[in-house]
Formats: C-alpha cells, structure tokens, sequence
C-alpha cells in the first residue's frame, strides 16, 4: 500500500455532492497528501480543477460503467471515495475493485439494499485482502453511528444498554440525493430480499444480543418520537455486532422528531403516496425529473439549514441524553464527513479491521475528534442515577 501513487482518489468529484468534497479534501489535506479526482468526463475534471485553485491534482479517467478502469483507479492509490449513486445501480464495480485491490472504499450510500448486498458479495474478499468497506459515510449514518457509540461511552461497560435516537433537521435535497431516495422506494422486494440474504451470511455475535427495536409513537425528550425506518439502525446494529463494548445486551431504536401529532399523520401519508407512485415507472420517472441531476441548494439556502440528533441511553443505573449537532446535513457537513473519514483513514492510527466495517469500529473516536475540529458538537447533555 505505502507504494500506490496515491492516498486518497475520489470518484464523483464533479456532481453536487463530489464538488463540495473535493473543495474540503483540498482545503484540509495535511502536507504530502496525494489526492487526484477521478471521473470520466476529462472537461468538467479540469473545470473543477482549476475552479479549486489546485492544478497539482492529477486527474483520472473512471467510469463507473467501466469495470477496467475502476480497477486501474483501486490498484493506484490506498483510498477510494465515490459520491456516484444511485448506489444499486451503479455502486458494485467499485466495491468489487477495491475489495479485490485490498484498497480502502468509502462512500454516501444510505441505500440498506447495496449495503446489504455488498456485504453478502464483497466482504469475505475484503477480509482477506484487508480492504476497508466502509459504507454511509456522511448525514447517512455517521451522526447516529458515531452519536450512539459517545452515547455508549458515558455508560457503564458489561451492562445491558438501550439507546433511543432521535432526529431533527432542515434542509433541502440535491437531484442526486432526489433521484437516490426515489430508486429505494421502488425497490422494495428487492430490498427485503437483500436484507435476507446477509441475515443468512453474517455471523452473529458470541455471547451477546444486539437487536434494533422498530419502537413506537410515544413522547420523548419534548417532541413526538416517530418510528424512522432509514438505514441509520442497520449501521448502528452493525458496529454494535463489531463492538464488544455495546455490551452483552444492546438495543436501538430511530426516531424522527416531531413537534406536533397532525405533523406525523401528515408524515405518513405522504411518504405512503410517495412510496406509491415510485412503484409505477412513469410516475416514478416524472418524480426523479423534478429536481435535476448536479442540482442542489445554492450557499445561502445551506447556510439556513441545520441537523440535530439526540440520544437517550440506558444502563447499569445510569441514565444520559447526549447530542450531536451540525450545519447544512445532506451537504455542507456531509462533504465534511466525508472529507474526514478519508484524512482520518489516510492519517490516523487506527485499529486494525477489514471487510465491511463501519465508522464506528474502524474509526471511532479518531474520527469524532476531528469532526468536532472542524464544527460538528458533540456533547452530553444531562446525566442521572437510576
């Protein structure tokens, strides 16, 4: 690894979401730090390229249709990062090439089908050739991955633990993001039957329950807890699995965070009339059509948009409520997210794990020490006995 060209390659670099990375990674890389954009449009790499003021950075050529030349960019350098989805369709070459390469990968998925997929095909390869598979690496799931393992961190060890998280945040969506959000809604079956595959292929913890509780309507913390069925609890469930100090009983729940009971009947509906009509592929393509691909909110409407995730953990007599906190979500502090996991891969001394792991097992609190450098808060906000 020490002789690839490069440290870190990210693919993508000239959608939304990749031009935001590219402009942190080049802001924050540490000195002799070799970073090249890949992408297959030579002209908008080179646009992009001197839009960043960085005419070191080598450009490559990556298609993600391609399989050749992901292999190329996996064999060149120790770290690829892509921003290219919708990940089901067009996400599994890479994976392939980097688990094969035992380069480490890292992207935005929030996808549970292609994460649950990739483990099924991908994860033996990795472990053997050491690569890390590290999936949802930005608003999907660090806050809860991360936010649920400081959680555990204030709690007792070798106690039975329960956390119950919930979220709040405002923002708007890139086409990308759109178009992803629209792909999983109509892929239902497919999903569930992903989901089955890995529950056949993944080992079980020794000793330990680890489980994810659906949860209920109920009140907490101020505001109406609503039962959120995003990819967050899979990834949270997966670091618990990977992490014996979850304890020998661990168990999740995901919530939104409502503040008034009309709003979730709302909610409701519209997500099921949304889930609806992605199922039918004229609707479903007008749907995508209404935000363009590359098109995303402007600056200012980033910097009016906010997250906040909160955290009640439960064990050994003590209660906590922590949170963690942030700006622009899907944006802003994803490209940060994203940009760390790559320099804390890059740089950090971390433990050693391979396969399909998780920010929280292969990064942990290297990781949270520099989101909370660059802006993002964790703290704890209250503590009592039991």
């Amino acid at each position: 690894m020490s002789e690839r060209r490069y440290d870190v390659v990210l693919l993508g670099a000239t959608g939304f979401t990749g031009a935001l990375t590219a402009a942190y990674l080049v802001e924050n890389a540490p000195p002799g730090l070799k970073l090249a954009l890949a992408g297959r449009n030579q002209a908008k790499l080179e646009k992009l390229r001197s839009d960043l003021k960085a005419p070191e950075l080598d450009l490559l050529h990556a298609d993600v249709e391609d399989p050749e030349s992901l292999r190329t960019v996996a064999g060149s350098t120790r770290i690829v990062v892509t921003t290219v989805g919708p990940y089901v369709r067009y996400g599994e070459p890479l994976v392939a090439a980097c688990a094969a390469a035992g380069t480490d990968y890292l992207d935005l998925t929030g996808e549970p089908e292609f994460v649950d997929k990739m483990y099924v095909a991908h994860h033996a390869k990795a472990v053997e050739t050491g690569a890390r598979l590290i999936h949802c690496c930005g608003f999907d799931s660090i806050p809860y991955d991360l936010g649920v393992q400081y959680t555990v961190e204030q709690l007792p060890r070798r106690v039975p633990i329960k956390v119950d998280g919930m979220i709040r945040a405002g923002g708007k969506p890139s086409g990308g993001t759109w178009e992803t959000a629209i792909t999983a809604f109509s892929r239902g079956k497919q999903h569930l039957d992903a989901h089955r595959a890995r529950r056949r292929a993944e080992e079980r913890p020794t000793g330990r329950s680890v489980k994810v509780s659906p949860g209920r309507i109920h009140r907490l913390q101020g505001f109406w807890a609503v039962p959120l069925p995003t990819i967050d609890p899979q990834i949270v469930r997966h670091s618990a699995v990977l992490l014996d100090a979850y304890g020998p009983d661990f168990t999740y729940s995901h919530y939104a965070a409502v503040k008034r009971l009309p709003m979730v009947a709302g909610g409701i509906v519209g997500m099921g009339l949304l889930v609806a009509a992605a199922q039918v592929p004229p609707a479903r393509k007008a749907l995508i059509n209404r935000i363009k691909a590359g098109d995303g909110p402007s600056p200012e409407q980033r910097a009016k948009s906010w997250f906040t995730a909160r955290f009640v953990g439960s064990g050994g007599g003590k209660r906590v409520v922590t949170e963690v906190a942030g700006g622009d979500p899907g944006y802003d502090e994803t490209a940060k997210m994203l940009g760390e996991c790559a320099l804390s891969l890059a740089r950090d001394e971390l433990p050693k794990t391979s396969g399909q792991v998780t920010t929280a097992s292969a990064m942990g609190p290297m990781l949270r020490a520099r989101l909370v450098a660059a802006g993002i808060s964790f703290r704890v906000i209250s503590t009592e006995e039991y």
